[in-house]
């Protein structure tokens, strides 16, 4: 059932978000409601994983794309599907394999047998939240066949180029265990995922709560969405991003952001060091965070919260680090010790 309420609009054409003190505060306060609740209507069929759903929900509201990494069957397509009926939007699910096309996911030109012209036959990439299943399966061909949708937000097809609906999110799906036969994302295209969210175990209590779930009263295991209500459309999704990008970041706090970043290029033990899209992403994803928390301005603990997933992915470990088993995550925590955060 679609319970969206509408947005707050300015009273005027050429009113901006924050040009009327009181009309910032209705719009801002509607965001921050509606973005509380897509987390809680998530959390209706995606049990446990707290932190990886909101980090989730912060990618579709900083308007990115979500790089997901875990063993198969922890709800990857779950979470997918929840998020898209908090706005009401198209989902559709792409299985990465070697012999998969470019075309099979951006479309291609068809005769169309009644009338004699050539059409065009759009591929699963129109859509709001696509899930690129185990990317690194897919050639590199077909991995950068994503590429002009995620930079852009349309698909060139025969020369010509096709808009796609907003909002638009691509979360590609890694399995970090098997790698014979895959085709590592290259560093350039791993820079285009705003975040990359890392998926583990469920507790042993969140497990027994989802086998009840599925296997209490039900046929076969198919993704169960139904108790997941729609908060806002697709119009509204798209501004609750813009009013997410609109949030005060002090001087300061973006000062600390690059500090982070600039500190991982120098950083012994780390070969290569986040690049300023890694800073840039700081800062967008940090917004999303203040929105999700109830503020209208960034905090350093924003920054700092969701350094992890915003860099883990633009950094690379020297070599004699790896041999020592030393994990990405590790480094960044090392760094972020380090980096002095600006006081409140």
């Amino acid at each position: 059932m679609n319970d969206s309420t509408s947005v707050p609009t300015p009273t005027s054409a050429a009113a901006q978000f924050g040009s009327s003190p009181s009309v910032e505060a209705e719009r801002l306060q509607w965001a921050i409601t509606s973005a509380q609740r897509m987390r809680s209507e998530i959390q209706k069929a995606f049990v446990g994983q707290h932190e990886q759903v909101e980090q989730v929900l912060l990618g579709f509201l900083a308007a990115g794309h979500v790089l997901l990494e875990g063993v198969p069957g922890l709800g990857k397509t779950l979470l997918m599907l929840a998020l898209a009926r908090t706005f009401g939007g198209r989902s559709a699910r792409v299985q990465f394999t070697p012999d998969l096309m470019p075309s099979d996911v951006t479309g291609h030109v068809v005769l169309d047998t009644a009338t004699g012209n050539m059409r065009v036959k759009r591929g699963p990439a129109f859509t709001n939240l696509l899930l690129a299943d185990e990317i690194n399966r897919a050639s590199a061909k077909t991995q950068s066949a994503l590429l002009e949708v995620m930079q852009e937000g349309q698909i060139t097809i025969e020369g010509e180029s096709l808009p796609v609906e907003p909002p638009f999110m691509a979360i590609a799906t890694q399995n970090p265990l098997e790698q014979e036969g895959t085709y590592p994302l290259p560093e350039a295209q791993l820079d285009r995922f705003l975040l990359h969210v890392a998926i583990g175990y469920p507790t042993e209590e969140e497990e027994l709560s989802i086998v009840r779930q599925v296997a209490d009263g039900r046929l076969g295991d198919r993704l169960d969405v139904e108790r997941v209500g729609q908060v806002v459309d697709c119009t509204q999704a798209v501004e609750l991003q813009r009013i997410t990008s609109r949030l005060r970041v002090d001087p300061a706090v973006a000062a600390y952001a690059v500090r982070i970043a600039r500190t991982t290029r120098d950083w012994r033990g780390i070969a290569l060091g986040a690049g300023p899209r890694g800073s840039i992403a700081l800062i967008r994803v940090a917004r999303a965070k203040a929105l999700l928390d109830g503020r209208s301005y960034v905090i350093p603990s924003d920054v700092k919260a969701v350094a992890l997933p915003a860099l883990r992915h633009r950094i690379a470990l020297a070599p004699d680090l790896e041999l020592e088993g030393v994990q990405r995550d590790e480094a960044l925590r090392a760094v972020l010790a380090k980096v002095e955060a600006p006081r409140a």
